[in-house]
C-alpha cells in the first residue's frame, strides 16, 4: 500500500477514511517523463512503490463510472503549491542558522558590519559631496568635489582595504580603519593618495619579505603582518587630520608647493608628506635592517654594540633602507604632481619633494630609535635553575 506521496512539500498520506487516491507512474515512457518533469523535483526518478495523490490532477483527470477512482490515460498532475515548498524550505533554513556554531555567527556577523560601514561610507561621502556643492555656490570661491572625485575617492579605497584584508596585510578593524583614512586623503589631493598607497603596499610586501628568517628573530612575528585600526591610525592619523586642514585651507584638488603663493597649504603639504614618510622610513629599516645587516646593531645613544632586537638599535643597512622608504614615497608624492598639476611651470620646482620624503623616513627613523632607546627598556636577566643550563631571557616593557 503507498505511504505518501512523491510530490515536493505534499504532505498526504495513506489513510483509508481520508477521501485522497494515489496513484502510480505510468509505465509508459513518454507519459513518464511528462510525469517527472511536472513534479519538478531535481534528479528525481520515480521507482515501483512511488505515488501521487489525487490532489495533484484536476476532477476531469478521473473516471468515475465505476466503484474505483480511477485515472484516464491522458491524465497528467497539474496541480502543485511550489511556493509552499519554498516558503517551508525558508523557513528550515532560518530555523537552523540557531545550531551554527559561534565561528559561522562571527563571520554572518562581520559580513552584515562589512555592509553596513560601507553604505555608511558612501553616505557620509556623499554628504562631503553635497556640503562642498552647497558651500562653493553659496562662497562663490571654493571649489566643489567634482562627482568623479566623489567616486574614485569612494571605489579606490575599498579595493585597495578589500585586498589588504585578503591578503591578510589587514585585519578587520584594519581594513575599515584603512577605508576612513584612503577616503580622506584620496579626496584631498591625490599626491596625498598615491603617498599612502605606496607607503602601504611597500610596507606590507616588506612586512612578508623573509617571514621565516624574521619568526627566527621575534618570537611575536605574525604571519602577514596584519595590522589591526590601532597600527593603521597610528601611521594615518596625523596624514588624515592634515588632509582635512588642508581641504579647509585650499579645498580638495592638487596644487604646487609653493611658499611664495601658497605658504599655509604648501607647509600642510610637506607636513604630511613627513609624516607618511617617517612612517615608511622607520618600516622600512625595521623589515630590512634586521635580516640584511650581517652586523650587531649599534644603541644609537652610546653606540655600543647590542643584540638584535633592542630597542634603539641601528645598522647601516637600516638607515640606508629608511632613507630608500621615505624617498619613494617622495617620488610617489613628485610623479603625481607632474601628472595632476597643469601650472607646475609657473611654479617653484617641485623634485626637492623626492629629497625632502628621503631627509623625513632617515630622520624619522633615527627619532623612532632614539625614543625606543630613552623611553623603553630592554634588560637581560640571567635565570638558573638546578636541572636546567643558564638562560638568557631578552625583555621588553613599555612605559605607560
Amino acid at each position: 500500500m503507498p505511504t505518501n506521496c512523491a510530490a515536493a512539500g505534499c504532505a498526504a498520506t495513506y489513510n483509508k477514511h481520508i477521501n485522497v487516491s494515489f496513484h502510480r507512474f505510468p509505465l509508459d515512457p513518454k507519459r513518464r517523463k511528462e510525469w517527472v518533469r511536472l513534479v519538478r523535483r531535481k534528479n528525481f526518478v520515480p521507482g515501483k512503490h512511488t505515488f501521487l495523490c489525487s490532489k495533484h490532477f484536476e476532477a476531469s483527470c478521473f473516471d468515475l463510472t465505476g466503484q474505483t477512482r480511477r485515472l484516464k490515460m491522458d491524465a497528467v498532475p497539474t496541480i502543485f503549491d511550489f511556493c509552499t515548498h519554498i516558503k517551508s524550505m525558508v523557513l528550515v533554513a532560518l530555523f537552523s542558522m540557531t545550531d551554527l556554531d559561534d565561528n559561522t555567527c562571527k563571520k554572518y556577523i562581520k559580513m552584515i558590519t562589512n555592509i553596513v560601514v560601507l553604505s555608511l561610507i558612501i553616505c557620509i561621502s556623499l554628504a562631503f559631496w553635497i556640503m562642498s556643492m552647497t558651500a562653493s555656490t553659496y562662497y562663490g570661491n571654493l571649489r566643489p568635489v567634482s562627482p568623479w572625485r566623489w567616486l574614485f575617492s569612494i571605489v579606490v579605497p575599498v579595493m585597495i582595504a578589500c585586498n589588504g584584508f585578503k591578503k591578510k596585510s589587514l585585519d578587520h578593524s584594519g581594513a575599515l580603519g584603512g577605508l576612513v583614512v584612503g577616503f580622506i586623503l584620496t579626496i584631498a589631493n591625490f599626491s596625498f593618495f598615491t603617498s599612502l598607497l605606496m607607503f602601504f603596499l611597500s610596507s606590507s610586501k616588506l612586512t612578508k619579505w623573509k617571514g621565516e628568517v624574521k619568526k627566527r628573530l621575534d618570537s611575536e612575528y605574525k604571519e602577514g603582518g596584519q595590522r589591526n585600526w590601532v597600527q593603521v591610525f597610528c601611521n594615518g592619523a596625523v596624514p588624515t587630520e592634515l588632509a582635512l586642514l588642508y581641504m579647509i585651507e585650499n579645498g580638495p584638488g592638487e596644487m604646487p608647493i609653493d611658499f611664495a603663493k601658497q605658504p599655509t597649504a604648501s607647509w600642510m603639504c610637506l607636513s604630511l608628506l613627513a609624516a607618511l614618510a617617517c612612517s615608511a622610513g622607520d618600516t622600512w629599516a625595521s623589515e630590512v635592517g634586521p635580516v640584511l645587516s650581517k652586523s650587531s646593531p649599534w644603541l644609537i645613544t652610546t653606540w655600543e654594540k647590542v643584540p638584535v632586537g633592542t630597542n634603539g638599535g641601528v645598522t647601516v643597512v637600516g638607515l640606508a633602507s629608511s632613507l630608500l622608504g621615505g624617498t619613494f614615497v617622495g617620488l610617489a608624492y613628485f610623479l603625481t604632481q607632474l601628472v595632476f598639476v597643469s601650472d607646475l611651470d609657473i611654479s617653484a620646482p617641485q623634485w626637492p619633494i623626492i629629497a625632502f620624503g628621503g631627509l623625513a623616513g632617515l630622520l624619522g627613523s633615527v627619532v623612532d630609535s632614539y625614543l625606543g632607546a630613552t623611553m623603553q627598556f630592554s634588560a637581560l636577566f640571567q635565570l638558573q635553575d638546578t636541572r636546567l643550563p643558564l638562560v638568557a631571557s631578552t625583555c621588553t616593557c613599555f612605559y605607560r
